[in-house]
């Protein structure tokens, strides 16, 4: 028997507020890897950053932009957790077992400049709460012009996004022009490619999640 005192919580929030606090953790450490996406030279943390647009315009969707919003901010939590134990395994002596092109590696990959960790929190933060308003402010009844929603919220959320993480993270270390183009055009491509049928997917699950409960 459930009991009353306790909260009741969806079987797709509870789902997809799971997959949320996992993709604010990989994204980081997904973007240390350069990928080429045609002409396009594009960190790979990117695909973490559209699941959380999706995830978001999803729950949006599924349970109002009040509850997309919550979603948002506890995203700080396991972000910056997860920020604050990998600087503590840094400060850590290692193992004198431990193979010292491993211990390299690992620095170099995990070794963040607090320069861009305050970027990536910022940018997450402004453009989450953006992508869930546009998102939430075009709906004109259930479920109607999903895929438009979700392309224009996407794409304008991203390119904010671009701006403020490359300009925060890079501005006079070198000139950043060509780099935040790059990534906003890949950015682009990808919100109007992937975001709207990975949101019918989204909406689809959770709604037959939720009618079994």
């Amino acid at each position: 028997m459930t009991d009353p005192a306790v909260p009741a919580i969806s079987r797709s929030l509870f789902l997809y507020a799971v997959l949320y606090g996992g993709m604010t953790c990989i994204a980081g450490v997904l973007g240390n890897k350069q990928i080429d996406l045609g002409p396009l030279a594009v960190e790979s943390g990117i695909f973490a950053f559209l699941q959380l647009v999706v995830l978001s315009s999803a729950v949006a969707e599924l349970h109002g932009r009040a509850t997309a919003n919550r979603l948002v901010l506890f995203g700080f939590v396991p972000l910056i957790m997860s920020m604050a134990l990998i600087l503590l395994v840094l400060a850590l002596p290692a193992a004198d077992e431990m193979d010292p092109a491993r211990l390299g590696a690992f620095h170099l990959v995990l070794g963040q400049s607090p320069r861009l960790m305050a970027g990536g929190l910022i940018a997450y933060g402004i453009s989450q709460m953006l992508n869930v308003t546009i998102f939430s402010a075009l709906r004109r009844g259930e479920g109607r012009l999903l895929w438009l929603r979700a392309s224009v919220a996407s794409v304008t959320s991203q390119v904010i996004d671009t701006v403020i993480f490359i300009t925060i993270a890079f501005y006079g270390v070198f000139p950043i022009g060509t780099l935040m183009a790059g990534h906003m055009l890949a950015k682009v491509l990808l919100s109007v490619t992937l975001v709207p049928p990975l949101i019918y997917l989204l909406v689809g699950l959770g709604r037959r999640l939720d009618a079994k409960a």
